[in-house]
């Protein structure tokens, strides 16, 4: 019985030690996946349900689908330029999925590029939507890195290989434009982050083919020492970043979030937009 109650005693430590430190531990390990949050019930709460909105395109947005290595099909929201060109702008959903608002989005960044760019907004999670944050938690954490990679790819093979791809995102889509830079190569030329997660790994940062542009917020998760330890290694594998830690809630940007800040998101955008325009125009 003695024996029992220690076993037990010791493994209420071991728990309450890990919850303590599961951040920490968590971060040594991970290397720019978002799903790390999805079981985390502050992360989720943090997530309020979207507004309601039905996007109808003003600039000849449509759903496409395209091949992707792995043998599947990939279906993204394209809004093609208006003479041609082989300049491109990824767009990577929030963990809601490709939803109307990433639409609208797309085709916010379209018009502010002039309509010079083509702009295709990737649906990583293969048509799945959530309405609700425990779904979309389940949607984050339930992705496969090699299905998501493919997809990325597929969306380079669309693009064809002479072009410039530049890449924004948000949340876990935030994560994916910098590794989206990363799987591009050479054909990258721009990265935008909005509070997504950082590669840790020095040597595939090594690898990009351009500067990066991180628009975070003073948040538990993506934090500052987060942010401060991916600058570090930005600068070791010889890469710049330029970065703006805002003071506002995780998601600050997302106007389908009944918590958006208009002002911060604003100045956030701007940043995004000028940025964008200097890599693709």
């Amino acid at each position: 019985m003695k024996k029992l109650l220690l076993t037990f005693a010791l493994a209420s430590i071991s728990a309450f030690s890990f919850s303590q430190s599961c951040c920490e531990l968590v971060f040594a390990s991970n290397d720019g996946n978002m799903g790390i949050f999805a079981s985390d019930k502050a992360f989720i709460a943090s997530h309020l349900a979207p507004i309601v909105y039905k996007h109808t395109s003003e600039v000849g947005g449509k759903m496409t689908e395209f091949a992707t290595p792995d043998g599947k099909k990939a279906n993204a929201y394209f809004v093609k330029a208006k003479r041609k060109s082989d300049k491109w702008l990824f767009v990577y959903q929030e963990w809601w999925g490709l939803n109307d608002h990433i639409k609208r989005q797309a085709d916010i960044f379209y018009k502010d590029l002039g309509g010079n760019v083509n702009v295709l907004a990737l649906d990583m999670y293969d048509g799945k939507l959530a309405t609700d944050a425990s779904e979309a938690g389940k949607y984050m954490q339930g992705v496969v890195e090699a299905r998501l990679e493919n997809i990325v790819q597929g969306g380079l093979q669309f693009a064809g290989k002479k072009a410039k791809v530049a890449n924004v995102g948000w949340c876990f889509g935030g994560g994916w434009s910098l590794k989206s830079a990363i799987i591009g190569g050479k054909q990258t030329v721009g990265s935008v982050m909005y509070y997504g997660m950082p590669v840790k790994d020095v040597e595939k940062l090594k690898t990009l083919n351009t500067d990066v542009l991180g628009l975070f917020a003073t948040e538990q998760w993506i934090s500052k020492a987060v942010i401060e330890e991916f600058a570090a290694n930005m600068k070791t594998a010889g890469k710049s970043l330029n970065y703006k830690i805002f003071e506002a809630e995780h998601a600050f940007a997302n106007p389908s979030n009944p918590k958006y800040d208009e002002a911060k998101a604003k100045e956030a955008y701007g940043m995004a937009i000028e940025y964008l325009k200097k890599k693709l125009l």
